[in-house]
């Protein structure tokens, strides 16, 4: 499941927050040491470099400033985290000037910066890290190879300027730490961004997973306490409604009771099945013939009876590799389902398609169809485009196709004008393919 881009930016804005107060952390350390050694005696002869450092220093304690005020307006992180490591990498580069140049020590911070850029934006922050200060490192050494840029007034030229055989090995070996540092940092961090998806899917499936043993125990204790009443209920408006004494109405109003009632057992037995999964017992069933009994079976309930439900199916047998009794349950909660979303003049349609290797069962209600998110949502548990219904059949659906997707099954939904389309396929028996090959075969012969 992938982030949305506002919880990335948000996760940014963390890790800027983060990054902005160890760099001045960092400054300040720098700082103590330099003042450490200047009032030790070490870098009083050097005033020129020390105020290039210091201003560097300053500079950059203004700029966190900066960036803290951008942080609360919340505005262009990406933009901000870009920013910082290519200033970073501008400050370092003053502070290599002023250090030695082509065989400064201070080089290191580069590949700092590089580490950093991994953290705020991944493999591309490291990438533009490792260019900018490459790029600052190259045009420094060549300004100052060139006469471009003067030594530091207060250090002498043969510490800066070098012959051409004396560059080439400062020049490789740090050249080769940055760009290490670099590639090691996006690849630790592409590593860490597909293991923080992994980790994020995992904690999804652990939530789902204590979701459904918490709805386990609702519904053992919704079947204990509701089906036995509801029993007593359906059972006595049945005897209700055969008495001659009740007037038409009166019978009427029985029979929404009844209705009603067996909805509640319907919901029930939903919750039921959603919640203690079984493992599916693979054998090859005739799809066919279970399409004709639901839909059969669909016509003659009550919630059935007011739509027309056609199938298209052939004759012969159609053979899968399924468990029949959940692919019942699949296409009769499909068929319950476009049955409830389609209007009285509408109608329902179950279709029976038989590929190469494959057998398609197609569900199509004639209600107003399916926006995008609710094709996204529609399998999810407790999720629901009408003003009733508990949003539990099509979740035990998916549910129990997830169960066959290893043996090739699977399910999808499409919307049309002419309503909601959910398709089921289904591998092939292997005595369907069978007669299918030898069939071809005769066929060619």
């Amino acid at each position: 499941m992938a982030l949305e881009p506002r919880a990335i930016d948000e996760a940014l804005y963390g890790r800027l927050a983060w990054i902005t107060g160890l760099r001045l952390a960092f400054l300040t350390l720098l700082l103590g040491a330099l003042a450490f050694l200047y009032f030790g005696g070490q870098l009083e002869r050097y005033p020129f470099s020390l105020r290039i450092v210091f201003s560097s220093i300053g500079v950059s304690y203004a700029l966190g400033g900066v960036y803290a005020l951008v942080l609360r307006a919340k505005k262009f992180p990406r933009q901000l985290a870009m920013a910082q490591i290519i200033l970073d990498q501008a400050t370092w580069t003053a502070i290599v000037y002023v250090s030695g140049g082509a065989t400064s020590g201070a080089t290191s911070f580069y590949a700092l910066t590089c580490l950093v850029g991994a953290i705020l934006i991944g493999a591309r922050g490291a990438t533009i890290a490792a260019a900018s200060g490459l790029a600052l490192y190259g045009a420094l050494i060549a300004g100052t190879e060139l006469g471009f840029i003067m030594p530091p007034a207060d250090q002498t030229r043969d510490i800066h300027v070098l012959a051409f055989t004396e560059l080439g090995y400062p020049i490789l070996v740090n050249g080769l730490g940055i760009l290490f540092v670099a590639v090691l940092a996006a690849y630790l961090a592409e590593r860490l961004r597909i293991t923080g998806g992994a980790l994020e899917k995992a904690e999804v499936r652990a939530h789902e997973a204590e979701r459904l043993a918490e709805l386990g125990r609702i519904a053992a204790w919704l079947a204990h306490e509701i089906r036995n009443p509801l029993g007593s209920i359906s059972g006595s408006v049945e005897m209700l409604r055969e008495s001659t004494a009740l007037s038409e109405e009166e019978k009427q109003l029985c029979a929404i009771v009844h209705r009603e009632a067996a909805r509640l057992n319907e919901l029930v037995s939903d919750m039921l099945d959603l919640s203690r999964p079984r493992p599916a017992e693979i054998a090859d069933v005739d799809v066919g013939a279970l399409a004709r009994e639901v839909v059969a079976l669909a016509r003659r309930s009550e919630n059935g009876g007011n739509v027309p439900i056609e199938i298209h199916a052939a004759d012969e047998p159609a053979l899968a590799r399924c468990d029949g009794a959940q692919i019942r349950q699949v296409l009769w909660n499909l068929v319950r389902n476009a049955v409830q979303a389609s209007p009285e003049q509408g109608k329902v349609e179950v279709r029976l398609v038989s590929r190469s290797t494959s057998i398609e069962l197609e569900v199509q209600d004639s209600g107003p169809g399916l926006s995008d998110e609710a094709r996204g949502r529609i399998f999810d548990a407790f999720y629901t485009t009408r003003s009733h219904g508990a949003g539990i059949g099509l979740a035990v659906v998916k549910r129990i196709i997830d169960e066959h997707a290893p043996f090739g099954a699977s399910i999808s939904v499409g919307s049309t004008s002419a309503g909601a389309l959910f398709r089921v396929i289904l591998p092939k028996s292997t005595k369907a393919l069978e007669i299918a090959a030898s069939g071809a075969v005769n066929g060619a012969g």
